[in-house]
């Protein structure tokens, strides 16, 4: 028993919504707060983990460093935030520091930033399920090893999630956000409790050493110090990835929508900030050693320590506030583990809208602006999906691997927006006349040339200190997807030209006049003849219907044709259209055709060939695998030649029947639907127009 069309799709993804629903679909804070904020408040979980790994290459002495990368890191996002209020305010519509860039430095600028964000958003995907599979590895220990297919499945899981609706996945979503602010916020508590009683508890690692590795012996030089502490503070600041994602889906939230996403951003920023100072500070005040390969940097009385797992830097937190074995840690571990699954979400959120505004501007394939049933940019969920997972299968699910790619993207993106909105409020300041009105517009300035001067120099700190160890992946990505946006928008810009209907005068200008279309001087009407069946007399009854200029059937005659036998049938169905032979030396049937139509055209300029393609139609897929396709590959090469049209004839056999009634059933369904509505809507205006 096979299920009706579509039947898997609905069960999977549900019903379709119609068009009119998607105003419902705009999220409301509470909810737009963990669906944008994930990605950055997830960060917690990893960019501790980045500056004390960096930092651990120096020693155990370096890690006391901590602290102030992490300050830094903070005033940077500090910085970000109070600038993005700026984006989100001045530019509503969505699109982020994208939309900023591509009206104020243009459209090559604009690509750039479109690309940085595009592989931004894969790498947050990649990033964020790898290190929810290695918590996953740490909480269940039969998973260690199986990191790589841990984190395919949950993309794999997230995808499906937001096929199904904005909404639905936002609500979905926001249950484990929300628990993981809770969970950090109880370990902070409990660990400024502890500390004020001075009953702090230690991290397993904390009686372990640390070995400098190879080059840094000598720990915090004045050169390789401030470089080690510079590479540290460039591998904290991926906890400002995220952050652009509430620019970008400003049209998401309900009304008004600027203040809404302003109210957003900040309490992201604060929320993340308190989080990054909090886990720094509880990691050095317990302790915590964390290195980028444990089995030779950490040390037990100058030995290397046998069959240890390094758990993540909250993981540890964790076990020395409780017991290595508490419920609070478990809680923790899974908790953390869900939000790292959750903060993908971000990314499926805003690469689909980035990627509809990218093709809305002719720089992606147009398919990508097209929403699907459930009111979700669908093409662009699944070509997330499957980038991230060819991302993770290369990778290894390695997270401190994909770091070094992640924070490239996003400074990229922070850098060309601040310029862009530098540029924005000079040219409002030269238009507005009022003299308060001025110094806002100049305040506001001020604000972004500070954003603009931080993020620049930060994103030379990035470059310089992580090209060697991955960055340049990441920037020759964005190479790549700039040059193919760049052919995709001059192929969009060369189709519109070649289809106007304008002409140019001879200066190249156009006239506004459309081009004079010639009328066909005489039609040809050519049936092809690949069996003398149903489907034939079909499309020479068709044909016949056409009436056109002249009108007549072609077989090619090859090893495999009995010619006598099927003139001898023509003769007996006593078919009223002439029937010509074609002889093919070569077993060639797409070769004679052509060259027969080609003689058609050649005898007047002015006339068009019509070629009448009979075809069977099977139900399945595995049927139509079963038979031959060289009519469906004539008809591909006729289509390109000029003056030739094709006219497919479908005859449906039995099971294609049945879908054909599954479609009709289907239309009438949705007929009777919409008839409906429109009864239901123009009973409410005369309603509403009764009482007025």
């Amino acid at each position: 028993m096979s299920l009706p069309p579509g039947a898997l799709k609905r069960l999977i993804l549900g019903r379709a919504f119609a068009t009119d629903r998607l105003a419902r679909e705009r999220l409301p804070k509470r909810l737009a707060l963990p669906t944008f904020s994930s990605d950055a408040l997830s960060s917690v979980a990893y960019a501790p983990d980045q500056i004390l790994l960096t930092l651990a290459l120096a020693g155990l002495a370096a890690s006391a460093v901590s602290w102030w990368v992490a300050l830094g890191v903070v005033v940077l996002m500090g910085i970000v935030v109070v600038t993005g209020l700026n984006t989100v305010h001045e530019f509503p519509g969505g699109g982020g520091d994208y939309e900023v860039v591509h009206r104020n430095l243009g459209g090559a600028a604009g690509r750039v930033v479109g690309s940085a964000l595009l592989v931004d958003y894969v790498l947050t995907v990649a990033v964020s399920v790898s290190q929810a599979a290695t918590y996953a590895s740490g909480l269940l220990p039969a998973l260690h090893g199986s990191e790589r297919l841990v984190a395919i499945a949950l993309i794999l899981a997230v995808a499906v999630v937001n096929l199904r609706g904005v909404r639905q996945s936002s609500a979905l979503m926001a249950v484990p956000v929300y628990l993981f602010m809770g969970a950090i916020g109880l370990l902070l508590v409990i660990g400024a409790v502890q500390a004020l009683l001075g009953t702090l508890g230690t991290a397993p690692s904390a009686d372990l050493t640390i070995a400098p590795a190879p080059g840094y012996e000598q720990g915090l030089t004045l050169l390789g110090g401030t470089l080690l502490v510079l590479r540290a503070f460039s591998s904290g600041s991926v906890a400002l990835t995220g952050v652009e994602a509430v620019g970008n889906g400003v049209p998401s939230f309900t009304p008004p929508k600027s203040r809404n996403a302003g109210a957003v951003l900040l309490m992201l920023g604060g929320i993340s900030s308190v989080m990054m100072l909090g886990i720094i500070a509880l990691a050095i005040g317990t302790g915590v050693r964390f290195v980028l390969d444990p089995r030779t940097q950490l040390l037990r009385d100058g030995q290397a320590v046998e069959g240890y797992q390094q758990l993540p830097v909250i993981g540890q937190i964790a076990q020395a506030l409780t017991a290595p074995g508490s419920l609070l840690f478990y809680a923790v571990t899974a908790i953390t583990g869900m939000v790292l699954f959750v903060a993908a979400n971000t990314a499926f959120n805003g690469f689909p809208n980035l990627a509809s505004v990218l093709a809305r501007a002719g720089y992606l394939p147009r398919q990508m602006r097209v929403r699907g049933d459930r009111l979700v940019f669908s093409n662009g969920i699944l070509f997330l999906a499957l980038a991230a997972i060819a991302l993770v299968w290369l990778s290894g699910a390695q997270v401190t691997l994909l770091i070094q790619m992640y924070i490239v993207g996003v400074f990229v993106t922070f850098a060309l927006g601040q310029v862009g909105m530098v540029r924005h409020f000079t040219r409002r300041i030269r238009l507005e006349t009022r003299r308060a009105a001025r110094r806002r517009l100049g305040a506001r300035r001020a604000v972004n040339v500070l954003g603009a001067v931080t993020v620049i120099a930060v994103l030379v700190i990035v470059v310089s200190t992580k090209l060697t160890h991955g960055a340049w992946a990441a920037l020759l990505a964005m190479a790549v997807l700039w040059v193919l946006m760049t052919l995709i928008h001059r192929h969009y810009a060369r189709v519109r030209r070649e289809l106007s209907v304008q002409s140019a005068d001879p200066a190249g200008e156009v006239t506004g006049r459309p081009d004079p279309v010639a009328r066909p001087a005489r039609s040809h009407g050519v049936v092809l003849l690949t069996a003398l069946d149903r489907p034939a007399l079909r499309a020479m009854a068709v044909a016949s219907a056409a009436r056109h200029s002249s009108l007549e059937a072609i077989a090619v005659h090859d090893e495999d044709t009995d010619t006598d036998a099927a003139i001898a049938r023509w003769r007996a169905l006593e078919v009223q259209v002439p029937l010509r032979i074609l002889y093919s030396p070569y077993r060639d049937v797409n070769g004679p055709v052509i060259a027969y139509v080609m003689t058609l055209l050649a005898r007047n300029p002015r006339d068009v060939v019509i070629v009448y393609l009979p075809r069977f139609l099977v139900g399945h897929w595995w049927e139509a695998a079963l038979h031959n396709h060289s009519v469906r590959r004539l008809g591909n090469r006729l289509a390109h030649v000029p003056r030739v049209v094709i006219a497919n004839v479908p005859w449906q056999l039995g099971s294609a029947q049945e879908i054909g009634t599954d479609i009709l059933r289907e239309s009438i369904a949705g007929a009777m639907v919409q008839e409906r509505a429109d009864q239901a809507r123009d009973e409410a205006r005369g309603t509403a127009l009764s009482e007025r």
